[in-house]
């Protein structure tokens, strides 16, 4: 089985980025589990950038499958004085599949300190949650991640879901790569009111990061996904993933396609 950074170890370079092999054991449905290859955008971003500030914001295009050998290239947009626009692509056999957009920026002085992100009350601590059986959930979840359920069984069917995600091996990793890594793992909110037999399909995310410098104990991250809204085969969700001391570490936004 290979883990995110054997995936990166074993990178073969090409004249405009790199190849890597996506393993079966990271595929959600009949591609890459989405965590996967934003963080392998972000980690080529990150090699061709050089030394950068901290990741701050980004943004993901998920536009067609990719399985199999795929080619991640990026490339430095813009350099200002205090931030850094870059740009990644993904392309698989029937070309391009997937697009990033990041903004790195280093610290600034300022006035306001706000924080409106607080840990929701009644969450259980990862000790005391009921695991996901490794024989359910998504090909990508059985292989790489251990899951636990965030709040107590309940019969109210509400579009959000709680969970407590680790990823089973990220010492090879850049603490903000691991992160997107697993940043994705949680399925949109709105399944909870959908058949299981429903496909769904991510198509755009957007995440803000709210710390330079991403850290946990124990690996545990807890993450929330709320669908505030669906019609016409479309949903808009709001995510936030929080380390293991209910601080807050990323928000989000996602729009999300059902096929039923």
């Amino acid at each position: 089985m290979s883990s995110f950074a054997d995936v990166l170890t074993g990178a073969k370079a090409t004249a405009e980025g790199r190849v890597v092999s996506v393993p079966e054991t990271w595929h959600q449905g009949r591609t890459a589990y989405g965590g996967f290859s934003s963080a392998l955008a972000l980690a080529e971003a990150m090699r061709v950038g050089g030394e950068l500030p901290p990741l701050r914001s980004a943004q993901m295009a998920m536009m067609a499958p990719l399985y199999g050998d795929v080619e991640v290239r990026a490339r430095v947009l813009r350099s200002g004085r205090n931030a850094i626009w870059m740009a990644s692509e993904i392309y698989g056999e029937k070309g391009l599949g997937f697009t990033a957009s990041f903004v790195f920026m280093r610290p600034v002085e300022s006035t306001v300190s706000l924080n409106d992100c607080e840990m929701p009350s009644g969450v259980l601590v990862p000790e005391e949650a009921q695991p996901l059986s490794r024989d359910r959930g998504a090909v990508f979840l059985r292989n790489n991640f251990d899951v636990r359920f965030a709040q107590p069984p309940s019969d109210e069917r509400r579009p959000e879901m709680f969970w407590w995600v680790r990823p089973r091996e990220v010492t090879a990793l850049d603490p903000t790569v691991a992160l997107l890594l697993t940043a994705d793992a949680l399925p949109p909110g709105v399944m909870r009111l959908l058949s299981p037999s429903v496909p769904v399909s991510t198509m755009h995310w957007q995440v803000n990061l709210l710390t330079p410098e991403p850290e946990t104990v124990d690996g545990w991250w807890l993450l929330r996904s709320t669908s505030d809204y669906a019609k016409d085969g479309c949903s808009s969700q709001r995510m936030a993933l929080w380390n293991a001391k209910g601080v807050p570490m990323l928000t989000g936004v996602q729009s999300i396609a059902l096929f039923g």
